[in-house]
């Protein structure tokens, strides 16, 4: 089956002409449209309209709750404008195809998954560090979508129960990039913002640099060990940008096993194993469960 797959993020969107989930015969990548829906919904129409006579039907992996049999997405908060929730409606009228949605979470555990770093896990999950935070549980081997489609909603776990009011106490905003390049401005007092890919290349050298990854790794260290306990996982894959950054996993892992033994948790006499180990598709991993989802749903 070949179907024409969308990756549609916050601030740009991939798309591929993919045939048996993770052969992409052409892909290409563009600014996600930020001005309205309307544009949004031309611009798929534009890529799809250059492979209709290829593509029999159209998979996209959407942040925000999905529910996938109805076609139909809840708060897309990554979209500045108004989202309606039936997209996947709004699509078939204008490319002509039939359109199958899944949440940008669910379709990378389940690319981890069925070909991946978590294949052959009963309990597992993935995190993905972005702008905000995403993810995906495996639970007794099936990826968990829950009963209202929000399983594995990471970014909206509150970390402060004293300031449950305030954004910046959830975890999209303490264990994702966009607090590591803020955290760090704020440190060096820096008028101008810098990008991820600058912080790196000062990182080796920079203590600012260090201390702000240590924050964030921490701050991670702790949700992942929250995952471990409520789930009992056997790994837990990191995605996302910044993840192919050799130091990020590295501190992870230490921050994990310092947060362990130093906790509660760590004095009790308990058989604990947990690995932590890097997402193996980065960013093909939302293509290629987006399509997964898609093929089987247009396969009934």
């Amino acid at each position: 089956m070949k179907l024409l797959v969308f990756d549609v993020g916050g601030t740009e969107m991939k798309y591929a002409l993919t045939e048996n989930a993770m052969t992409f015969l052409y892909r290409g990548i563009l600014p996600t449209p930020t001005e309205s829906f309307d544009r949004f919904l031309s611009t798929i129409r534009e890529i799809s309209q250059k492979y209709k006579d290829e593509a029999e039907g159209i998979a996209m992996a959407l942040p925000g709750p999905v529910d996938t049999g109805n076609g139909l997405c809840f708060r897309n908060g990554a979209m500045r404008y108004p989202f309606p929730n039936d997209v996947a409606k709004h699509l078939e009228e204008v490319c002509g195809l039939p359109v199958i949605l899944e949440n940008d979470g669910r379709a990378a555990v389940l690319a981890e998954h069925r070909y991946g770093a978590l294949r052959g896990c009963q309990n597992a999950a993935v995190f993905l560090i972005g702008t905000g935070v995403g993810g995906g549980l495996v639970v007794n081997g099936q990826i968990l979508r829950g009963a209202h489609h929000t399983a594995g909603e990471f970014s909206f776990i509150n970390t402060e129960a004293s300031a449950y009011r305030d954004y910046g106490n959830i975890l999209a905003h303490r264990c994702s990039t966009a607090f590591l390049l803020k955290n760090y401005q704020e440190k060096t007092g820096e008028a101008q913002p810098i990008d991820g890919r600058e912080f790196f290349r000062r990182y080796p050298n920079d203590p600012a640099a260090k201390e702000a990854l240590d924050e964030l790794c921490t701050n991670i260290a702790v949700q992942l060990m929250n995952i471990y306990w409520l789930l009992d996982v056997e790994k837990i894959a990191i995605g996302g940008g910044i993840s192919a950054q050799p130091a990020v996993l590295e501190k992870i892992r230490e921050k994990t096993e310092e947060v362990r033994k130093n906790s509660f948790t760590g004095k009790i006499h308990f058989p604990f194993h947990l690995e932590i180990v890097p997402c193996e598709f980065r960013n093909d991993a939302n293509l290629i469960g987006a399509f997964v989802t898609a093929a089987e749903r247009l396969s009934r």
